[in-house]
């Protein structure tokens, strides 16, 4: 793919769509000249979010949260920090309304415009995907395991449906949030969408304090889904004890960070994030954590070294899982969008309705072992259905 060009930062960042950004002329050429096996020649029939795996049907809620004791760390002047945040939960069948747009216009108009400046993408490309959660479903019975997911930079938290979908059909409820000023456009219930305030004069120091910061807000989170006086009017679903956080690019580095800050974390999944704030001296006291990343990047030779790093200070269950043909978005929703854009990542030779099987089968086994106790072979040894999953080791 054709990395963000704005500053030598967000270059390192990775942390965008897979979107090819330098203009339509060499979008198509660089499709022109993508392997046989690209995404670039899935059909219009697998353009769509596939059917979540897991045998409960789907509930989704929104939730507008404010916290009045904390001002907004990117924007102080405007007020309390308030967080968007979607949340996924076993439904009983039949419940509910009709599935909410996959993005408000706005919010797909900007992520559209952010990943190609100046482009004429219709937001259809995102808005035409079509989520399987039924709106406000009546919650079913028994209580579940937790999952948070942290979206990557600049991308709304709408670009991890798929997985929060497909988790909530296999027993968890799960918190999608929206960082409010880091994505490319966050729509509130008045009306208004907020944009990357974070990206303006984006600088190292900038970069590292996104991942505390990102671990305020899902203690914050937490504490609203747990605490005493819950914001969500079924937050009796949720098991306090068995919480899990999985994030992607940056998002999967807050993990981490959000594990350090808070015990509550029993376990976390980073999806193709680099550490900008370094994973934890001292480990997380045990506690499991998963890296599922790109073989390109993300091999224990890659470039990036902080997963080296990581991999070293881990002092409880870990695996290091690379990718062969995925590129920074295969773990989201980000493949489809593209495709459906007519702009498919060159670079990735995966299809997207083969990414997201990957990424759903082995974040869902990972959480199934370590919040349910159900053991995994998958997570074991390498499997014969998944030849493009690599088990991988440190360098010493």
């Amino acid at each position: 793919m054709t990395r963000l060009r704005r500053t030598a930062v967000a270059a390192a960042l990775a942390l965008v769509l897979p979107l090819p950004i330098a203009g339509a002329s060499s979008a198509l050429a660089a499709t022109a000249t993508a392997p046989a096996t690209s995404s670039a020649e899935v059909s219009a029939a697998e353009l769509d979010l596939p059917r979540p795996t897991g045998w409960q049907a789907v509930g989704r809620s929104t939730l507008h949260l404010v916290d009045r004791d904390r001002p907004d760390p990117w924007v102080p002047a405007a007020g309390a920090r308030q967080l968007m945040v979607s949340m996924y939960y076993p439904a009983r069948p039949g419940t509910g309304g009709p599935a909410t747009p996959y993005l408000t216009a706005e919010e797909a108009r900007l992520l559209l415009d952010f990943q190609v400046p100046g482009g004429t993408i219709p937001p259809e490309a995102a808005t035409g995907l079509h989520p399987w959660a039924r709106t406000d479903a009546r919650p079913a019975p028994g209580r579940f395991p937790l999952v948070v997911l942290s979206p990557g930079f600049t991308l709304p938290r709408g670009t991890l449906t798929g997985l929060a979908e497909d988790l909530a059909s296999r027993g968890y409820v799960v918190a999608a949030v929206d960082h409010t000023y880091e994505t490319s456009g966050t729509t509130f219930p008045d009306g208004r969408t907020l944009t990357c305030a974070v990206c303006q004069d984006l600088n190292d120091d900038k970069i590292a304090a996104v991942p505390p910061s990102r671990a305020k807000d899902i203690s914050f989170v937490l504490d609203q889904l747990t605490g005493p006086r819950p914001a969500w009017p079924h937050a009796r679903m949720i098991d306090r004890d068995r919480i899990g956080m999985a994030g992607h690019s940056i998002g999967g580095n807050s993990a981490a960070s959000t594990m350090a800050a808070d015990q509550r974390i029993r376990a976390g999944v980073n999806m193709d994030g680099k550490f900008f704030d370094p994973f934890p001296t001292g480990g997380l006291g045990g506690r499991p954590f998963l890296l599922l990343g790109t073989q390109s990047v993300h091999n224990p030779s890659g470039w990036d070294t902080t997963w080296n790093e990581a991999w070293a200070r881990t002092d409880g269950w870990k695996r290091w899982l690379s990718v062969t043909g995925s590129d920074h978005g295969s773990f989201t929703d980000a493949p489809l969008i593209g495709a459906r854009a007519g702009l498919p990542d060159p670079e990735a030779t995966l299809a997207p309705l083969r990414a997201v099987k990957i990424t759903r089968s082995y974040v869902g086994a990972f959480f199934d072992l370590q919040l349910k106790g159900i053991p995994q072979r998958l997570l074991d040894r390498p499997s014969a259905a998944y030849p493009e999953v690599l088990f991988q080791q440190p360098l010493h």
